[in-house]
């Protein structure tokens, strides 16, 4: 067997023995994501993890794009900022996507509007992250996207404006500074 070839077999057996693994792009029902871990896409085209932008000792959870960390697309908790690195992303009992502090004390959440029994939230590469049943893989079942949930960046597929289906605007703010993603005085909204 030439060298390669062990390599590529040993590394194979090696994954299957110890459950070593790529970064996974889903999170399932009763695992949870602490600060030092990441959900990547499966095209490794986004990250979705902890960091603390520019000079700032706060911690906040978002999505950037992998080739460019510096370059965050989405910050849910950019007005409730961590002040270490003892937070986490989980579900709660009732299938919401959580944040929460060192306290256990909910900074953000997906506040969906009705139980999701086996929930999943997967890092879709289009820079979507969708929360929905295990047992559905159809985008119209998604029962949460962040697509929905603009911060700064508009991605393509995304959309801005009135949601009637949902009653709810999507607009983007800019941040307050490079070293704080705070909602900040420039916003975009599309008028109706």
């Amino acid at each position: 067997m030439e060298t390669p070839t062990l390599f590529i077999c040993l590394y194979i057996i090696c994954l299957s023995v110890f459950g070593l693994s790529t970064a996974a792009d889903t999170l399932s029902s009763g695992q949870s994501m602490k600060d030092g871990e990441k959900l990547v896409s499966t095209g490794q085209s986004f990250e979705l993890g902890f960091f603390s932008p520019g000079n700032s000792k706060n911690r906040y959870f978002g999505m950037w794009y992998k080739i460019s960390p510096e370059t965050v697309v989405w910050v849910p908790n950019r007005d409730k900022p961590l002040t270490d690195s003892h937070g986490f992303l989980t579900f709660s009992h009732d299938g919401d996507l959580v944040l929460v502090n060192q306290s256990k004390s909910v900074v953000w959440s997906s506040n969906l509007s009705r139980v999701v029994k086996n929930p999943v939230a997967q890092l879709l590469d289009t820079g979507n992250l969708v929360l929905r049943e295990n047992s559905s893989l159809n985008c119209d079942d998604y029962r949460w996207q962040r697509f929905d949930h603009p911060s700064d960046t508009l991605l393509p597929g995304m959309k801005l404006g009135w949601d009637v289906k949902i009653g709810f605007e999507r607009c983007l703010t800019s941040w307050k500074s490079k070293d704080d993603p705070f909602p900040w005085r420039l916003y975009f909204q599309v008028e109706h």
